[in-house]
């Protein structure tokens, strides 16, 4: 793993992935973002991403369909699903598929980043 994370972002409110994407530039992560999830299961099949955040109501390809797919292609990825949706069977739902975490919209910056920091201090174990 390089020592730059890629980070996979997917939310069909373009917004967020926006405002992602810049926070997490900032903090050194290669970011790509997408607002669809089938697209971004494309991508997950040609490239390798160390993290995964998706929405989980998304028109066309929910979430769990990309948690799958993450999953499928690289076990190892943490996946952290964000939705507004937030039912604690669909949560755990997630986390009995191997989401590595779960947050409810609207989140705080410091929620996700605390998020992310825990998911790249476990990647970090697995590779060392």
């Amino acid at each position: 793993m390089p020592d730059m994370l890629r980070i996979m972002i997917i939310d069909d409110e373009p917004i967020v992935g926006k405002r992602l994407k810049r926070l997490l530039e900032k903090a050194d992560y290669i970011v790509e973002t997408f607002t669809d999830g089938l697209m971004a299961i494309k991508e997950l099949e040609k490239e390798y991403f160390d993290i995964v955040i998706t929405d989980l109501k998304m028109e066309h390809c929910d979430g769990m369909k990309v948690l799958e797919a993450a999953r499928n292609e690289n076990p190892d990825a943490k996946v952290i699903i964000i939705t507004g949706f937030g039912k604690m069977e669909t949560a755990t739902e997630a986390l009995n598929k191997g989401a590595f975490d779960f947050i409810i919209k609207p989140f705080k910056i410091e929620e996700i980043k605390q998020v992310i920091l825990k998911a790249e201090t476990e990647l970090r174990k697995i590779k060392n």
